[in-house]
């Protein structure tokens, strides 16, 4: 049974969807079976793998509330043990129409449930807002992994994550763990970054990823090839560290 794990964080631009297609990617070529599922409207962990929407008819949106045929909108990739369900701009109806139906949070999770035996991982990207797709794959996961940009403003914006965290455990998943945070967007020359690796490494003893994501030119360049950072350039900083970032999650045990 695959281990789920949304990547997750309300600030936008962390690093949510590098993390996500590299993370999947670095997973691949161990070959572990994953599933990426893209969560985000915007598509952009979908297109960062070379899929695109003129080229699919099926995507998250419509099997979502089809959980039983999922599978037909599953994408192959470069990589073969690399599965994609892609996303789509239609994703932004889906918050409009869960706001009436029972069990309202809980549609993921019947989808990932119908495929879960199939995959060692399945990651959900999740988009930068606390709606109700998010709110499904949180309820979805088992455990959460946190991007978290090393900037003062991402700092203060962990607290409202971690609110939201301890909510969604509460009232609707109390399966779900902190699997850690993983700082990204790090550049040891910058003292702002060396004080937030200190600060999110004494608030989180037991919850950072030892792995710093590098600001790397290669890693920022390779989703306008539809390609993961390790198959633009498998020598870069932004590809090794992902790998060993990998390394780290499979090593890792859920949180308590």
């Amino acid at each position: 049974m695959a281990r789920v794990i949304v990547i997750a964080n309300q600030k936008g631009g962390v690093g949510k969807t590098t993390t996500a297609v590299n993370l999947a990617a670095s997973l691949a070529v161990m070959e572990k079976k994953v599933l990426l599922i893209d969560c985000d409207p915007q598509a952009n962990a979908s297109s960062g793998l070379s899929i695109y929407q003129d080229q699919i008819s099926e995507n998250l949106y419509s099997v979502l509330f089809d959980p039983e045929n999922a599978r037909k909108a599953f994408v192959g990739t470069e990589l073969p043990f690399l599965t994609v369900l892609p996303s789509a701009p239609d994703l932004v109806a889906a918050d409009i129409e869960l706001v009436d139906k029972p069990g309202r949070e809980f549609y993921m999770r019947r989808l990932v449930e119908a495929v879960q035996d199939e995959f060692d991982y399945i990651l959900l990207d999740c988009p930068p807002s606390l709606g109700l797709v998010t709110l499904n794959a949180l309820c979805a996961a088992t455990e959460m992994l946190v991007p978290l940009q090393c900037e003062y403003y991402a700092l203060e914006g962990i607290a409202q994550l971690l609110r939201t965290y301890d909510q969604v455990r509460k009232r609707l998943n109390p399966r779900l763990r902190l699997l850690g945070v993983v700082l990204t967007m790090y550049d040891g020359r910058n003292k702002l970054n060396r004080h937030v690796k200190r600060e999110v490494w004494k608030c989180f003893p037991k919850l950072y990823f030892q792995t710093l994501i590098p600001r790397n030119i290669r890693l920022s360049e390779a989703p306008s090839y539809g390609k993961p950072a390790l198959t633009h350039d498998v020598k870069s900083r932004g590809a090794e560290a992902y790998i060993s970032l990998a390394q780290e999650v499979v090593r890792r045990q859920t949180a308590a």
